[in-house]
């Protein structure tokens, strides 16, 4: 399988820069009120109404795999190309999702991480959602230090760091973080006129159970996304990681950076759109999430990511091997489109 992947990835290279990083997500709803609250929601992160479409239960069994009628609104932020929201409205939807969980911890979970400007101003509205009994959970802001920049000393040098956390609601599943002394320039830009001043999609999270990462190499060696970075974390060692995806006491767990082509492993010159994958061993215990967070479910329910030669794409994905692919067809937004299930089981749908 390495050796085909190889093969697979020196025929991808002339087309490398064809394919950006994670695009959007999708937000499944069942209604014509949730779909108005989701969009009022997106708009207090900067998002703004762009494109609205329509599919028939025909048309969303051939690219979604879902046979139910479809209304779908794109949310833009300010001039992002990537990190946008998409607001998919079923008919019929296929489940309920994942619903309100209190952590991450789920093979198949979706999120997406945003960049504030304010941690607290989030963390109060979560904090006063709890005590109004509206379903939503919290991981209060846990401060880390992610990149190498020295120990420092405290009260003498500038603390160099984020203050991560994680929001949870039945529909959404997001992570915030904010800088302290240090700024990556194209990893988030915050529209400074939204109401939680909140940058587009920065990454996208998925989580993964297997002992080895031969299935991941697809997301490098086929669809041309930039392999940057893999960490080892600890139960110890993860103040962070610990509560978000509640670890157990001496449980390792690994990271898994995949970029847009045009970003680099430089981590000052990185761009945003990033796919993060958390993978943990395949004796974990966990819940199986995957068929809950594929197009049809409600909530975080799908990822696309954008090519410009999509013909060359579809035929490449064919040629590695996946087991489930549909056919080139327009989505609601007139745009071409295909959908397939990656090695790892996740639902992908590129768009051209």
């Amino acid at each position: 399988m390495r050796f085909f992947y190889t093969l697979i990835l020196c025929s991808q290279m002339i087309f490398a820069q064809d394919i950006s990083g994670v695009y959007e997500v999708a937000v499944g709803v069942a209604t014509s009120t949730e779909m108005l609250e989701q969009i009022r929601y997106w708009e207090q992160f900067g998002y703004r109404i762009g494109s609205i479409g329509h599919l028939n239960a025909d048309e969303t069994m051939q690219l979604y795999g879902h046979a139910s009628a479809l209304t779908s609104v794109r949310m833009l932020h300010q001039e992002a190309d990537h990190g946008l929201v998409r607001i998919m409205q079923w008919e019929n939807p296929r489940n309920n999702g994942s619903g309100l969980t209190t952590s991450l911890r789920q093979e198949g979970s979706r999120w997406g991480a945003m960049l504030t400007s304010s941690v607290m101003n989030i963390t109060n509205h979560a904090e006063d959602a709890i005590t109004k009994k509206i379903d939503t959970n919290l991981v209060p802001p846990i401060w880390t230090q992610i990149y190498p920049v020295g120990k420092g000393e405290p009260f003498v040098d500038k603390a160099v760091g984020v203050r991560e956390m994680l929001l949870l609601r039945p529909q959404v599943r997001q992570v915030f973080f904010e800088r302290f002394n240090y700024q990556i320039p194209n990893y988030g830009k915050i529209n400074e006129q939204s109401f939680f001043k909140s940058s587009q999609i920065t990454h996208f999270g998925m989580v993964v159970r297997m002992n080895d990462t031969e299935k991941l190499k697809f997301y490098s060696d086929v669809l041309g996304l930039l392999h940057v970075k893999d960490e080892t974390s600890t139960y110890e060692t993860s103040r962070g990681g610990r509560p978000i995806f509640d670890l157990r006491v001496g449980e390792t767990y690994y990271v898994h950076d995949y970029d847009d082509p045009r970003s680099s492993k430089n981590f000052m010159e990185a761009r945003s759109g990033r796919l993060k994958i958390i993978r943990l061993p395949e004796d974990a215990q966990m819940e199986d999430h995957r068929n809950l967070t594929r197009p049809g479910s409600l909530g975080m329910s799908l990822y696309t990511l954008k090519s410009k030669n999509i013909g060359v794409l579809h035929e490449t994905i064919i040629r590695s091997g996946v087991t489930e692919i549909f056919p080139i067809q327009r989505n609601e937004f007139g745009e071409q489109s295909f959908s397939f299930i990656a090695p790892d089981g996740y639902w992908w749908t590129i768009i051209g």
